[in-house]
């Protein structure tokens, strides 16, 4: 995947040179829970996906904005919604599929790695999941390219649900560097997790 060039529209993350190894995302990552540095603009995918999904982008005012408990049945959860969309999306890239980079939407068949997150949101949600445990991330892959997870806010620590991998794990036990979420208190806001991120100063694809 190449990267888009700079600019200011709905930037979605700072470019930065060169990838990132397991290792030296390991190392960064020590602690259970991500910490963010500021608020950072929406990628521009996002912003066109909230306009088609109103509702799917509202604040909820009426839940607890206190961590939910990652218990057994709950982790139990989170697999099976995680290896079901996994097994039941087949991955293609926006380009191939409409013709157009980062086109944010429900899949049914096939989809981008977005894609996969906004449903598997959609479905823990359902399940009575609050929008504050389920935050969309963008991150960089172990190649270094742009890439969308489902991170699970909970006391235990933050869990990633991905399209690529299917055990779910901590955030820290990933390969990938973490640049940038959604806002538990308000899932239109951004935030950033890379410090070096200035309210989207550049942009890459998070399709893979």
């Amino acid at each position: 995947m190449s990267f888009l060039r700079f600019t200011t529209l709905l930037a979605c993350v700072l470019v930065f040179g060169g990838g990132i190894t397991p290792s030296q995302a390991a190392s960064a990552q020590q602690s259970s829970f991500m910490r963010v540095h500021g608020q950072a603009l929406p990628p521009f995918g996002f912003v066109h996906f909230c306009q088609r999904y109103k509702t799917d982008c509202n604040r909820v005012d009426d839940v607890s904005f206190a961590r939910f408990d990652a218990n057994v049945n709950h982790l139990h959860e989170l697999d099976l919604v995680n290896r079901s969309i996994n097994t039941k999306i087949k991955p293609v890239t926006d380009m191939e599929l409409y013709g157009r980079e980062e086109f944010w939407t429900y899949p049914t068949t096939q989809g981008d790695c977005e894609d996969y997150v906004v449903l598997k949101r959609r479905i823990l949600m359902s399940r009575g999941w609050p929008s504050s445990a389920l935050l969309i991330t963008v991150v960089r892959d172990e190649n270094g390219d742009g890439h969308a997870v489902l991170t699970v806010r909970t006391k235990q620590g933050d869990y990633v649900l991905d399209n690529k991998v299917d055990d779910v794990r901590l955030w820290s036990q990933t390969p990938y560097k973490y640049l940038m979420r959604q806002s538990y208190l308000n899932p239109k806001l951004w935030m950033a997790l890379d410090p070096r991120i200035k309210h989207g100063n550049g942009s890459v694809a998070t399709t893979d």
